[in-house]
């Protein structure tokens, strides 16, 4: 009896082995198609120790999808950062999640925030990333540590970082990446001052050759795209719109809205246009910078956000097109000279020739107008 009592639960001991790995086994194979695109999956209890229970003093800074905090492997040591995505609505949480998986878990490119792998427990989702030593590039201009003032030849070369980033996620990858949130605080800077692309949580994939659908109008104020705030369409002309003004933050040292004295918050594309008529390109250059910058340089990235800033999509150049610019291998046309020795007409006829309406040149202040009106609009 004891003999055959002691089979039996043996028996059963293995049977019960067998049923949990053919469960594992299902639970594997039933795992979403961004789950197998990412298989580095942390385990919980390693995050929580790297992070050290997610403590206030390990804060890098939090979003509006969620707080990231600074870590390292209790394996290797390894220096890490951590997305903790807020899961109020989980729904929406698991779309954002979903969302930075299928993008980051596959795109490869020096300029992007890699990607390192992920972590699902209940409610709680997690994204692991390579820190990024020097923050985010908004940090940098307008909060900087220290009196360090970020110089022109740091904010070009980051600004041409950028601008190959976004030419693989919209032509070279093996589908279209729109961004649908390129700004200054998703740019961060690693230790050798590149900037690199972050913050996928927005992003949308279509196939070459094809429109992306009408989705809800998301973004950040300053940096949508007039069409999008009408229509809902995110496209790769949408993100050269942002990638415009961040362009004009680079240069000006302000954000996408600008506090001005006598006006009072005003869209850094207008405030640009009126300083340049008024003044010139000393007005609008951030002071930080004082005489300190290529004068060629600025006038051609002032000159390339506004053509990128555009309220018609379809006048704005390609990201390739960007990039050529700013690496000297094409002349930006219809810009000349946006220095201070130009007179105020000169500067608004030069100004004039980015804004081309069917029944001709749009002038500055219906620029201003629909401008606002697609700020009242992203509100």
């Amino acid at each position: 009896m004891i003999g055959a009592l002691s089979g039996m639960v043996v028996i059963l001991v293995a049977v019960l082995l067998i049923v949990m790995a053919y469960r594992r086994r299902l639970n594997f194979e039933s795992l979403e198609e961004w789950e197998l695109d990412c298989p580095h999956r942390f385990k919980y209890k390693d995050l929580h120790v790297a992070t050290k229970g997610f403590k206030e003093s390990e804060l890098l800074g939090t979003g509006g999808f969620g707080a990231v905090y600074k870590g390292a492997l209790p394996t290797t040591g390894e220096e890490i950062a951590v997305k903790k995505i807020m899961s109020n609505n989980s729904v929406q949480g698991m779309r954002e999640f979903a969302a930075e998986i299928e993008c980051l878990g596959r795109l490869r490119h020096k300029n992007l925030v890699n990607l390192q792998g992920w972590c699902k427990r209940k409610n709680d989702l997690l994204l692991v990333y390579d820190y990024i030593p020097n923050g985010s590039l908004d940090s940098l201009l307008y909060h900087p540590k220290n009196g360090f003032v970020l110089n022109w030849e740091q904010r070009f070369h980051i600004i041409k970082g950028i601008a190959a980033a976004l030419v693989y996620l919209h032509e070279e990858w093996a589908q279209v990446v729109v961004h649908r949130d390129v700004k200054s605080s998703n740019v961060l800077i690693d230790g050798e001052m590149n900037g690199r692309l972050g913050d996928f949580g927005l992003a949308r994939l279509y196939d070459h050759g094809t429109i992306s659908r009408t989705t809800n109008v998301v973004g950040t104020i300053g940096y949508i795209a007039p069409e999008l705030a009408q229509t809902g369409k995110a496209s790769t002309s949408s993100d050269v719109f942002a990638y415009g003004v961040l362009l004009l933050e680079v240069a000006c040292g302000r954000g996408p809205i600008v506090d001005d004295r006598e006006r009072g918050r005003v869209i850094m594309v207008n405030w640009v246009i009126e300083r340049l008529q008024t003044g010139g390109m000393v007005d609008v250059v951030d002071l930080n910078l004082g005489p300190k910058y290529a004068v060629e340089e600025m006038e051609l990235v002032l000159g390339l956000g506004l053509l990128c800033s555009n309220p018609k999509a379809e006048a704005r150049p390609s990201m390739r097109e960007i990039l050529r610019y700013l690496n000297g291998d094409d002349l930006l046309p219809g810009i000349d000279k946006l220095g201070s020795a130009i007179g105020a007409r000169q500067v608004q006829e030069t100004m004039a020739r980015f804004f081309i309406s069917s029944d001709g040149v749009t002038t500055s202040s219906s620029i201003g107008q629909m401008s606002s009106s697609s700020f009242e609009a992203g509100r």
